[in-house]
């Protein structure tokens, strides 16, 4: 099989965010970058599937230069080779955006199957996958949480809302969004870092074709405030109000 892994590099979650001066994005100078989690268990899952069932795993990824570390992290873990999409905005681009500079990177590949993160530790649209599949012309299915190749069909489990779970049959090439917790991770070993400096990480510069479809406008870290109410009456009045405020205002019960 033929796979593909689109990845993103995101700010780490211990950093303190901190926001730009013109309030659109945060201040990413000083902060410190990782792997997108979600996409960590994309990855995981494809070279299971390659384990399985052999083939190449390709690592895909728009952005600027620094992405090239989460690039030759996943060459460590035993990507095979990968594509980077040079673009200095991508990095806060929206869904549109980044799926249509990956899609004209990957077009002339011809892969069996894509795979993506839910969505991203930052954003968190959860929309490049699935506009990436539309750009690309494949089936897709979302939150998936265990993957069967048979032949040139998949079957996929997908997570649904109140502990629920659903079986999709689907044809190959497809693109799939991978649930958080799927697997569990493997590390990058001596070996693995050594060998990925050996392998190929083909440089693509972003056409420019693809625009933004939507803007950030004022982004601000949410404000504490608190406000104390006094509840009068008898006591069974007072618990009578306050069970009807936590009913209709908190909606903390039902």
């Amino acid at each position: 099989m033929k796979i593909a892994v689109c990845i993103k590099q995101v700010p780490a979650r211990d950093w303190q965010p901190r926001v730009n001066e013109s309030r659109t994005w945060v201040r990413d100078e000083d902060a410190a970058f990782e792997m997108n989690e979600p996409d960590a268990y994309a990855l995981e899952e494809g070279l299971r599937l390659k384990g399985r069932h052999g083939g190449e795993v390709v690592v895909c990824s728009a952005g600027p230069s620094r992405v090239s570390h989460v690039i030759r992290e996943a060459l460590a873990r035993g990507a095979d080779r990968a594509i980077h999409v040079e673009s200095d905005g991508a990095a806060s681009a929206d869904a549109f955006e980044v799926a249509g500079a990956l899609a004209e990177a990957m077009s002339g590949e011809s892969f069996d199957l894509v795979l993506t993160g839910l969505q991203s530790d930052d954003q968190g649209f959860a929309q490049t996958g699935v506009v990436l599949a539309e750009r690309l012309g494949v089936p897709h299915a979302t939150i998936i949480m265990e993957v069967k190749v048979d032949g040139g069909a998949l079957r996929v489990k997908r997570e649904l809302e109140g502990g629920w779970f659903q079986w999709v049959a689907m044809p190959l090439p497809a693109l799939l969004t991978i649930q958080s917790g799927i697997n569990q991770l493997r590390y990058a070993t001596l070996k693995g870092i050594m060998a990925a400096k050996k392998k190929d990480i083909r440089k693509v510069a972003a056409s420019g074709a693809h625009r933004s479809r939507q803007r950030i406008v004022n982004l601000y870290a949410p404000k504490k405030t608190k406000q104390t109410q006094l509840i009068g009456g008898t006591p069974a009045e007072a618990a009578r109000e306050l069970v009807k405020r936590l009913r209709d205002e908190a909606r903390a019960i039902d």
